[in-house]
């Protein structure tokens, strides 16, 4: 079975029990029920992202450049600040402007180094969507991701418009979640760091 890079799990210390507070926040960042955009858009999203991914994984690039490049890929489709307030959780309430904007940042670029690198193994993947489904306040476009004879996976997005035009703010693939895997690294900076959130930005930065 094609499995893409983060499902590996992670064991949650002092935020485990923050994990409710997760999926509350992600409901206070998603847009209001009335839809901007349709499923044709989310699905649209969900196409020319993986068509871009494969391009850029397919090109031949590494190091700094295919970064570059994969960044450029999250900034357009992912809303990544809603993933990264999501997956500081608590500690952005508490966060100044400064270290909200220096952790959206780092996080992004930290991002693209992790899936960047990861997802070369996936260049020949192919996304087949199945449905396009409108749930609570957003999206969620399902789909297969087909590997050469392999077996598919199922894979998920969670796509809004919250950010003024369609944005996923989630991938889950067998039901795993992008943003609660990245929550757990997170929260396990945090905890190394006694809370520090500039520590865990130098971190993210290195």
């Amino acid at each position: 079975m094609t499995r893409l890079p983060f499902l590996s799990r992670v064991n949650f210390t002092r935020r485990s029990a923050l994990l409710g507070a997760f999926a509350a926040a992600v409901t206070a960042l998603s847009p209001v029920q009335v839809f901007a955009f349709g499923a044709s858009d989310a699905t649209s999203l969900v196409n020319s992202a993986w068509a871009d991914i494969t391009r850029v994984m397919s090109s031949g690039k590494s190091g700094g450049s295919l970064y570059r490049d994969f960044e450029a890929i999250l900034v357009r489709y992912a809303d990544v600040p809603v993933i990264a307030r999501s997956v500081l959780g608590a500690d952005w309430r508490t966060a100044t402007d400064a270290q909200r904007r220096g952790f959206t940042a780092a996080f992004q670029s930290y991002l693209a180094r992790k899936y960047g690198s990861q997802f070369r193994n996936y260049r020949n993947t192919q996304i087949n969507v199945t449905q396009a489904v409108p749930v609570n306040r957003y999206i969620e476009v399902r789909a297969n991701a087909v590997s050469g004879g392999g077996a598919p996976s199922a894979v998920t997005f969670l796509v809004s418009d919250r950010s003024g035009s369609a944005r996923f703010f989630d991938l889950r693939l067998q039901g795993v979640s992008l943003a609660r895997t990245e929550r757990g690294e997170i929260g396990a900076m945090l905890d190394k760091h006694r809370g520090n959130i500039d520590a865990v930005i130098a971190d993210l930065n290195s």
